[in-house]
């Protein structure tokens, strides 16, 4: 026919991936609407309930605030399993309830995970939450201009290895970010050996986890924009 199918990607992943103050402030705004319906939907929680009865708690969570959202919840040792499990499981006394959702505004997209204790944590449950923040933390601490997504993913991971838990994808077995904006995963990506210099605009998730199976997984995550310093 004398047609070529050229890959457009390389240009469309770049407009979408630097973000204008406008779409920043449809972000915001989502990620305030996503974490204040996890606020209400977690003053609910009862012995008892599934991960169906949260997820429906968090949506109307979501409805009551103007937005279409939801989550997806983890309870016990199913929070092990970072990308979900459809076995049922009832809440009860010192179990994980791992949450990872988000919602829409103006079509751009929110992303947060929380990880909560339903009644009082266990020492374990408490070491393993501080690595994860503190790992959250690093990740955050080494984002600026220029240097490659992939040390991102590095300066979070080394947290979590140096506690003991690694190496590697051991126990924290996924990426650390990924893009976001108009999709919920879109490029670019911080994961490790991605040589990727980090530009002003550019927004990710951080979200280290660790995942301890047959006992429990935490979760953290939040979204950042890199800004000029």
């Amino acid at each position: 026919t004398g047609l070529e199918l050229v890959d457009g990607s390389g240009l469309i992943d770049r407009c979408r991936g630097i973000k204008t103050a406008k779409e920043l402030s449809y972000m915001d705004l989502a990620n305030r609407i996503t974490k204040k319906a996890y606020q209400w939907a977690f003053a609910q929680v009862e012995p008892g309930m599934t991960s169906q009865d949260l997820r429906a708690l968090i949506s109307t969570g979501h409805e009551n605030l103007g937005a279409s959202g939801g989550g997806w919840p983890l309870f016990g040792p199913l929070s092990a399993f970072p990308h979900g499990s459809r076995q049922e499981y009832h809440l009860k006394e010192g179990d994980v309830i791992l949450v990872d959702g988000g919602c829409t505004v103006e079509g751009y997209r929110s992303d947060v995970t929380r990880s909560i204790v339903f009644g009082k944590p266990d020492d374990k449950q408490l070491k393993v939450f501080d690595i994860v923040k503190r790992a959250q933390d690093a990740a955050m601490a080494a984002v600026q201009p220029g240097i490659p997504a992939g040390e991102i993913d590095r300066a979070a991971r080394k947290v979590i290895e140096d506690a003991g838990y690694g190496p590697d994808y051991a126990h924290f077995v996924h990426r650390l970010g990924h893009g976001i904006g108009l999709d919920w995963h879109e490029w670019p990506y911080l994961v490790k050996d991605n040589p990727l210099p980090l530009e002003p605009g550019m927004t990710m998730s951080n979200e280290p986890g660790i995942y301890l199976y047959d006992e429990f997984g935490l979760r953290i995550e939040d979204c950042f924009v890199v800004t000029e310093d």
